[in-house]
């Protein structure tokens, strides 16, 4: 039977979903760069529609973009870091 170092064991362990204040900081960090592009980008064309309505555009690029695409790249590097982090730990122990 294999044994398992403290590296390989980190390793094999289920990750545990980031805090709630860290996936906090992701989204943020997938939102706010992408709603001020948005604006830089489209703000004017739509400077003429209500407010309600460039909202409604806005978001409707933002949060798509943001939800399938830009969080869960976010989340894949975050637990790659912190795999990376956790092994650098246990090899230094």
């Amino acid at each position: 039977m294999p044994t398992l170092t403290a590296a390989t064991a980190a390793q094999a362990a289920p990750q545990a979903a980031p805090s709630v204040h860290r996936r906090a900081l992701i989204t943020w960090l997938a939102v706010y760069p992408t709603i001020t592009a948005a604006f830089l980008l489209l703000g004017p064309s739509t400077a003429h529609l209500p407010l309600a309505l460039r909202t409604l555009v806005m978001t409707a690029i933002v949060v798509p973009a943001a939800v399938y695409v830009l969080v869960p790249a976010l989340l894949k590097a975050d637990h790659k870091a912190t795999a990376a982090l956790n092994s650098a730990r246990a090899g230094a122990e």
